[in-house]
């Protein structure tokens, strides 16, 4: 039986566009970890904004447009740069933001929300406070090739936001949900989005992959080297299976569980819609959409 009649043979036994609406109630913002432990960090925002104690909301110092701002552990606070003098900044915890829409610096890279810094025992803790969907926007084209087919990004789109989802404050002992490394989910901020992979995001916001009416942990990797694995890390989740990957020409890339992003590429340009490619890749599955006020 050729791979075709696998997938076809596969998706009749599910109906494809399955939608509860399932009240989960995250924040409206991920944490996303974007440097641990460091020794200093630059900062910066695309418009006028300032920083702000987290602890007492009061506006410590404003930030001018496209200029960068060191910041430093100072005993238990933290030191700023600016204009070539370091000055006390009396806090442990502060947010870097902008006035109206814009993005903030940090790492190098642009990205939506709010920065948080926070001093731990003398090394700074950098984190973004970002809306979900923002944060899906920041991670489908790091996960996945920008130039791909439009339903696999789709298919990505709506794993990495159940991934996002499933493992809330999983890194709770730093301050944060995720890492933005493929520890977790890679992740490049504002300054990967493109208009394309943007719409992919767009057009299936909310959506997620769930199972007995809880949001999966949809697993993935780039490559499964011809056929993905149901076993995740020594146990087994019913909604995991094996099946040809459809990447066989691609040397296996990480750990073959879940969805292979080559092989939901190749799957999409023959055809096939997010919704069949992810109920290909995952057993018994079902699409629901997260609760819009847990967004607002």
């Amino acid at each position: 039986m050729c791979y075709n009649q696998i997938v076809k043979k596969v998706i009749t036994l599910f109906s494809i566009l399955i939608f509860n609406l399932i009240f989960i109630n995250p924040c409206y913002a991920i944490k996303i970890g974007l440097q641990t432990g460091v020794d200093s960090t630059a900062v910066g925002t695309s418009i006028n904004g300032k920083i702000i104690d987290a602890n007492t909301n009061q506006t410590i110092c404003d930030l001018d447009a496209m200029k960068g701002y060191v910041i430093k552990p100072y005993n238990n606070f933290m030191a700023i740069l600016y204009n070539g003098t370091y000055y006390k900044i009396n806090s442990d915890n502060i947010v870097v933001r902008t006035f109206d829409k814009g993005f903030v610096s940090a790492k190098g890279k642009w990205y939506r929300g709010l920065i948080m810094i926070q001093n731990k025992n003398g090394k700074l803790t950098v984190i973004n406070n970002v809306p979900l969907e923002d944060y899906i926007k920041g991670v489908v084209p790091a996960e996945m090739p920008s130039s791909w087919e439009p339903e696999a990004h789709k298919a990505q789109a709506i794993a990495a936001r159940s991934y996002a989802l499933a493992n809330l404050g999983k890194r709770s002992q730093y301050g944060y949900d995720l890492k933005d490394t493929p520890e977790d989910q890679a992740y490049n901020g504002a300054s990967a989005e493109t208009a394309g992979t943007n719409d992919a995001v767009e057009q299936t916001a909310g959506i997620v992959l769930t199972y007995n009416m809880k949001v999966i942990n949809a697993y993935y990797s780039a490559s499964a080297g011809g056929q993905t694995s149901a076993n995740n890390w020594g146990s087994s989740l019913p909604y995991l299976r094996s099946v040809p990957s459809f990447d066989d020409n691609v040397k296996k890339n990480g750990h073959g569980v879940g969805m292979s992003q080559h092989g939901a590429n190749n799957l999409a340009k023959q055809g096939y819609n997010a919704y069949q490619i992810l109920q290909y890749f995952y057993k018994d599955v079902k699409f629901a959409k997260v609760n819009e006020d847990s967004y607002n």
